[in-house]
């Protein structure tokens, strides 16, 4: 009897849970969140499996995302703008 009438149920998929390692800004913890809620594009680490850069508005993130995907741990975040570094390495390593 039960069968008859099946019920849908709206399962909305939750954002990962975020860890911050260093002490971050609340702003910036706001803005990866919404970045990750977002599906903002990331670039891999060749060098590290599960380890990504994210693009924010000034700010760039490096993260580590578990392969479940129900965790991300921020490790780095720097502003793009006044990090020569930061925009040498992206103009000479581009993503694959």
């Amino acid at each position: 009897m039960w069968r008859r009438n099946p019920m849908m149920l709206t399962v909305t998929k939750q954002p990962p849970l975020m860890e911050d390692l260093r002490n971050h800004s609340q702003e910036q913890l706001d803005e990866l969140r919404l970045l990750l809620i977002g599906c903002a594009p990331t670039r891999l680490d060749p060098r590290r499996p599960g380890f990504y850069e994210i693009d924010g508005h000034s700010t760039t993130y490096y993260i580590f995302k578990y392969p479940t995907g129900t965790k991300v741990l921020l490790l780095a975040a720097w502003d793009r703008e006044s990090d020569p570094v930061a925009a040498l390495v992206a103009c000479s390593c581009p993503a694959a």
